[in-house]
């Protein structure tokens, strides 16, 4: 039986207290929302923190409202049961829908948060074993050891963000707001992930946490997300394609992005430029899946072969737009 490490346990009432002792404690703290992820994490002795800060009685981080402007507010801590059951979200932003559909189980979807999943942190076949598994490897680059054992002779990690929030979120154009010790911050969606290592898979400061949640109003535009996984009952994705199309009639903009098939989530932006002007017919459509497939380079980090999973950008593409158009 995997048990979890002796670690403090922190609930503090307010975001400037929850950021106090992430300033005061560095990287010895980490943060907790549902902990669907965190905990085995730490079981498996990937994460050891000291102390585990968690934003249970953080009221203010949770809630969806639905602004003036048509802009989407969402708490962090709202957990990913509650924007399932949204029907406006549904309807509006079937993108998202989908994608909090697809995570986990209903009994998880009830304990996990949105935050929880939009800050997942990164995995890899040889990082998420138990700790004598990975003790007869050496370890990975990402936890203790020096070798990343996807790519042997890299200086990097290539462990794969498999959030399926995260490309949802890039498509629709959200923002988060980011609190710290030094105030607030905005950052778009895909600026937070805008990283080439899996052992740093966000901008956001060891000592900052999300706050907000921000979907601008969508008018009119179409959005999906489709996910490839081994067991489609519930796991993670070793694909994920969200897409977005803004027009009627010819495509005024377009979004098509990626995750799952490297540390950060990838935007194809062969595809994106082949679709604006164009309606989306099936040789416009062709064209755009194609080229998706220069976009990334999966690994052998993850289920599934490599050329498998490459194979599966440019159908998933081609039905995520088929199914927009």
């Amino acid at each position: 039986m995997m048990r979890l490490p002796t670690f403090a346990y922190r609930a503090p009432k307010s975001v400037a207290e929850v950021t106090k002792i992430l300033k005061e404690e560095g990287p010895q703290a980490t943060i907790v929302a549902g902990g669907t992820d965190l905990f085995p994490n730490m079981k498996r002795r990937q994460v050891e923190p000291k102390t585990v800060v968690s934003m249970v009685n953080l009221d203010a981080l949770r809630g969806i409202e639905w602004r003036a402007d048509g802009t989407l507010r969402i708490g962090p801590m709202e957990t990913l049961r509650a924007l399932e059951r949204d029907e406006r979200i549904k309807a509006e932003l079937p993108a998202l829908w989908q994608a909090v559909l697809s995570i986990s189980t209903p009994i998880l979807r009830n304990q996990g948060t949105i935050g929880g999943n939009l800050n997942l942190d990164t995995r890899c076949f040889y990082l998420n074993q138990n700790y004598e598994w990975r003790r007869t490897i050496n370890h990975c680059l990402k936890c203790t050891g020096d070798t990343c054992w996807t790519a042997p002779g890299a200086d990097k990690c290539w462990a794969v963000n498999s959030s399926d929030g995260v490309p949802a979120m890039i498509a629709l154009g959200a923002r988060f707001v980011l609190a710290g010790p030094d105030g607030t911050r905005e950052v778009a969606a895909a600026d937070l992930y805008n990283v080439t290592d899996g052992r740093e898979w966000l901008t956001r400061r060891p000592d900052e946490i999300m706050t907000d949640i921000l979907v601008p109003p969508q008018n009119g535009a179409r959005s999906v997300y489709l996910k490839l996984r081994k067991r489609d009952s519930f796991d993670f994705p070793v694909l994920g394609v969200a897409a977005r199309i803004a027009g009627n009639g010819e495509v005024e903009k377009a979004d098509i992005i990626l995750n799952a098939v490297g540390p950060a989530p990838i935007r194809c932006v062969e595809s994106e430029q082949a679709l604006i002007g164009y309606a989306l017919k099936d040789e416009t459509i062709d064209e755009a899946k194609a080229l998706a497939t220069r976009a990334a380079k999966p690994l052998d980090n993850t289920d599934l072969m490599p050329s498998y999973r490459k194979k599966m950008i440019r159908v998933f593409v081609g039905r995520a737009l088929q199914a927009l158009a």
